[in-house]
């Protein structure tokens, strides 16, 4: 239940002049599904007993948002409550009553803990399936790499175990690949896997794909999926980019001019897989791993890849509202 409003959410609410930060709340405060996304954590959220009172679920999943949305901390969340009214107003929280950096570490663990963050990719999914905005009919794969600190002054001395180093071109990386399968139509994200840097691409093509594809899209990393053993029987057209080397020989001629044409279509088909990334890494400000672990940041880029469809969807969920 939402908290009444104070004099400092009074004022707030009589300003003239709404911050880019206040009309970027009230759109997404419009178009989340917070009743759906409520009923997948409710069953394990504690309840209110003889111990200490639990804040209420929706101002934690509220606050959980905003620090995706604002890529911040446990710490820095608790200070932007206290200080940001705009904030605290979507939250439905009072400055008397704001969640401390533990209890949000808490909830974040207790997600974790029943892998609920893609429950909850899954239900923001469904809401997008029901109101028509994912087709299904074309997949677009891809799989960049997503940096992680390469320091070693930690407590354990050492670089993430979980992380791995790959080489892209003449540079190498040190962190993991998000793996994600992008509708063509749309551009909404609905598969998303999280490897280390050193596995290849092709491999998790599989794990990316809903069943119900007529064509699957992919760069040139994605060579020869065709042929691998998991896809024979699938009944699909595979349109996959050619390698540099190959487009580098083509010639004048008018068969080579062709093939030049559609690799220029299945490239502003591909485009839209980068839509997503710029969303996270943009508007939300993910630029690196924060956690240490696999698990950890897999279940972070479910949350974010979930909120990044509802950001790409917010006109066509504001005028169906």
């Amino acid at each position: 239940m939402r908290q009444q409003m104070t004099f400092t959410d009074l004022e707030l609410a009589a300003k003239k002049k709404r911050t880019r930060r206040e009309i970027f709340l009230t759109e997404m405060d419009q178009v989340m599904p917070w009743a759906q996304l409520e009923a997948v954590i409710d069953p394990v959220y504690p309840k209110p007993g003889n111990g200490r009172r639990p804040y209420p679920l929706s101002a934690m999943l509220r606050v959980y948002c905003l620090q995706h949305w604002y890529s911040l901390s446990d710490p820095a969340m608790e200070e932007s409550l206290y200080e940001i009214a705009s904030m605290r107003q979507f939250a439905g929280l009072s400055l008397d009553a704001v969640p401390d950096e533990t209890t949000l570490l808490n909830f974040r663990h207790l997600l974790e803990k029943h892998q609920l963050t893609h429950a909850l990719f899954t239900a923001i999914h469904q809401h997008l399936c029901d109101k028509g905005l994912m087709l299904k009919q074309g997949t677009i794969v891809d799989a960049p790499l997503i940096h992680a600190p390469s320091s070693t002054k930690n407590a354990q001395g050492e670089r993430d175990p979980d992380m791995h180093q790959t080489k892209k071109g003449n540079q190498w990386y040190f962190g993991m690949k998000a793996h994600i399968g992008v509708d063509a139509q749309s551009g909404l994200v609905h598969h998303v896997a999280g490897t280390p840097a050193n596995v290849a691409d092709v491999t998790m093509v599989d794990q990316l794909l809903h069943g119900e594809e007529i064509d699957v899209f992919g760069d040139a990393g994605f060579a020869g999926v065709h042929k691998r053993a998991e896809h024979q029987s699938r009944a699909v057209r595979w349109w996959i980019a050619m390698r540099p080397g190959q487009r580098k020989v083509l010639t004048d001629s008018a068969d080579d001019r062709q093939i030049q044409l559609g690799e220029m279509v299945k490239a502003k088909i591909r485009a839209k897989v980068e839509h997503p990334f710029r969303v996270i890494k943009q508007q939300f400000g993910y630029l690196k791993t924060r956690y240490r672990g696999l698990k950890k940041n897999t279940a972070q880029l479910m949350t974010l890849f979930g909120l990044a469809n509802i950001w790409l969807a917010r006109k066509a969920l504001l005028a169906a509202s």
